[in-house]
């Protein structure tokens, strides 16, 4: 999932500062007008204009804070359902489904796409408002870890993958990730949030729409490769390449015997060996051991035989199953589609 986190921190860097700075950024500006007003009155112009960033900082660290434990309970919220190979499938597509129909909102494609964009309670929006006008100098910080309550289009996609992660850990990452992401374009426009114009606000929407689109992709890549069909940009792209040019055929190790065992190693980002044979119509026994896999990694998943086994970090497992009786490739992978190897059965 480290690309992902990468892809998922630069959402929020590039876009979700911006994307989200209408319906948070207002309460963070009156806060901080309200303490300047306040320090102002108490003559205190100094203090106030070295104190300027202090409200941001607050808001800032609690709203990632909040949006961590958000993840954590999105994530466990998912893992609460032992979710057949099937259903995972369905669910990790209809949270592609919902990412693109959040960006063909940001985009302005259809008005039909607007329920795709989860509205707070108006009560909700006014009590935070409300909030927003208190002089106390938690007030940020209590704003800040508020705003989980009103989430901008980007960040509900974000909710729908750290659901979909169906993992504690994984849930709360996704979540950091996306808000640390947004934190430094968050604290600028702090600053500089009254003279963003419409304008560039409109044009950052847009880029958000396409950062969206891209998770989406590829999320949804992954999830075809969870079906443990040949479907998956990566082959269609070498299927028509091929198809253009040469391609070498691929050399695929024999098979040495009608039983075969073969351990394989769980790291942090891949499965070694990623590739090895069995004889068609032999019994398989696999021995995973998880030394440094942890996430989606850690469930050994082969789609086409419909097997999930979890394998924590620090333990080992083995998995038994007959090989097809033709000859053909096994596709095995973590419980996301994200991290991929072959059985050859030969």
């Amino acid at each position: 999932m480290q690309t992902s986190f990468i892809a998922i921190f630069l959402t929020g860097l590039l876009t979700g500062g911006l994307t989200c700075m209408a319906v948070q950024g207002g309460l963070l500006a009156t806060t901080i007008a309200q303490r300047e007003e306040t320090a102002y009155e108490d003559n205190l112009e100094k203090k106030a204009k070295r104190g300027h960033a202090m409200p941001i900082v607050w808001f800032l660290l609690a709203k990632l804070l909040a949006y961590t434990v958000l993840g954590m309970l999105l994530g466990w919220f998912g893992s609460l359902f032992e979710l057949s190979l099937a259903a995972r499938v369905v669910m990790q597509f209809a949270v592609g489904i919902f990412m693109l129909g959040t960006a063909l909102a940001l985009l302005d494609a259809h008005p039909i796409f607007r329920y795709f964009i989860i509205q707070p309670p108006k009560f909700l929006t006014r009590m935070l408002r409300k909030e927003s006008k208190s002089k106390d100098i938690f007030a940020p910080a209590l704003l800040g870890a508020m705003t989980v309550f009103i989430p901008c289009g980007t960040t509900q996609a974000m909710m729908a993958l750290a659901i979909a992660s169906g993992s504690i850990l994984h849930g709360s990452t996704i979540m950091f990730a996306f808000v640390l992401g947004t934190t430094p374009v968050f604290f600028l426009l702090g600053y500089f949030a009254s003279r963003l114009g419409e304008f560039w606000s409109k044009k950052f929407l847009k880029l958000a729409a396409w950062a969206i689109i891209v998770l989406a992709v590829y999320n949804t890549n992954n999830t075809i490769a969870l079906t443990g069909r040949p479907y998956t940009l990566g082959d269609i792209a070498k299927g028509a390449w091929c198809g253009l040019s040469y391609c070498q055929p691929r050399v695929v190790p024999a098979a040495a015997s009608d039983v075969s065992q073969q351990t394989i190693t769980i790291g942090a980002y891949s499965y070694s060996p990623n590739s090895f044979s069995v004889k068609a119509g032999s019994q398989v026994s696999l021995h995973l051991v998880n030394q440094n896999g942890t996430n989606c990694i850690q469930t050994f998943t082969i789609p086409q035989l419909g097997i999930q086994q979890p394998v924590p970090l620090g333990t080992s497992a083995d998995v038994r199953f007959t090989a097809p009786a033709q000859k053909g490739q096994l596709a095995f992978m973590c419980s996301m589609g994200m991290y991929r190897g072959t059985i050859f059965v030969n």
